[in-house]
């Protein structure tokens, strides 16, 4: 069973800097195009929000704990409750020979890179940029029209929705099926998904989500199935045969957090330990 302790909750939201009313994100896509946000390559869709977890600002996540489903609020969120007060000592004056190569092309409003840290370029003049590396609405009022959408009961349910976290838009071409008493989860992936990006960090996060969320679960184990497309000989001169192809053997990539449980041999095992 899943833990108790842990609301696991989709909603819709829109959220707009209070004195500008700049648009800072939406779920929806309507909104985004009212907004115009547009973006076509983004997918527009609930999100999914873990109750104390801090997928998203702790003070938004604190209203929607206590919101019912398909309850609508308008949540302000001050500075210390959003990305805090804008920092003085995070303005700085970088020298152009910092960015190398790039220093010529340098302009106002520029993202840039420093030292491992984000930062804005302000102004540039006299050798040196000044780079801002305040987060880029620190100091500012949100203001986040909410709707919680659904909630997620049952284990089912639960890994679904994770899978789907962790693969937005994809979860579709997602089976899986538990067994062991529950105790194991073994997730079959379409061909279509074996060339995404990242696709072994993916796997192991969706592993510590399920056996975070539900510790009932003691290993999941991802299927990859490949197909084969080879074409098989006539039989007979002058004709073809056709032969249905052969499904080759699934390759088992295995993640348990229980260090002591076997593993198959070709199986992938990792703790949730690991699994960050």
């Amino acid at each position: 069973m899943a833990k108790d302790s842990v609301n696991l909750v989709y909603v819709n939201y829109t959220a707009k800097v209070k004195d500008t009313n700049e648009p800072v994100e939406t779920t929806i896509e309507e909104e985004s195009k009212k907004l115009g946000t547009y973006d076509q390559a983004k997918r527009y869709e609930p999100r999914l929000v873990a109750v104390g977890e801090r997928w998203m600002l702790k003070g938004l996540e604190d209203e929607i704990g206590g919101m019912a489903i398909g309850e609508k609020r308008t949540i302000e969120l001050e500075p210390s409750k959003a990305y805090g007060e804008r920092d003085s000592t995070q303005v700085r004056m970088v020298p152009l020979r910092k960015f190398g190569e790039k220093a010529g092309e340098l302009r106002a409003g520029d993202t840039v890179e420093v030292e491992n840290r984000i930062g804005v370029v302000r102004f540039v003049g006299s050798g040196r940029a000044q780079i801002d590396f305040n987060h880029r609405l620190a100091g500012k009022t949100l203001v986040y029209d909410i709707e919680t959408v659904k909630r997620l009961e049952t284990d089912d349910d639960i890994i679904k929705g994770l899978i789907g976290r962790r693969l937005p838009g994809e979860a579709e071409k997602v089976r899986f099926t538990r067994g062991g008493e529950g105790k194991e989860v073994v997730v079959d992936l379409s061909e279509e998904l074996f060339l995404t990006d990242g696709l072994q960090i993916i796997k192991r996060g969706i592993a510590n989500d399920v056996t975070h969320f539900i510790p009932a679960v003691r290993s999941v184990t991802f299927r990859e199935t490949y197909q084969s497309k080879e074409e098989k000989p006539a039989e007979e001169v002058g004709e073809k045969k056709e032969e249905p192809a052969a499904a080759a053997t699934p390759r088992e990539e295995k993640t348990t957090p229980a260090a002591e449980e076997k593993v198959e041999e070709k199986a992938t095992q990792a703790t949730a330990d690991q699994i960050k």
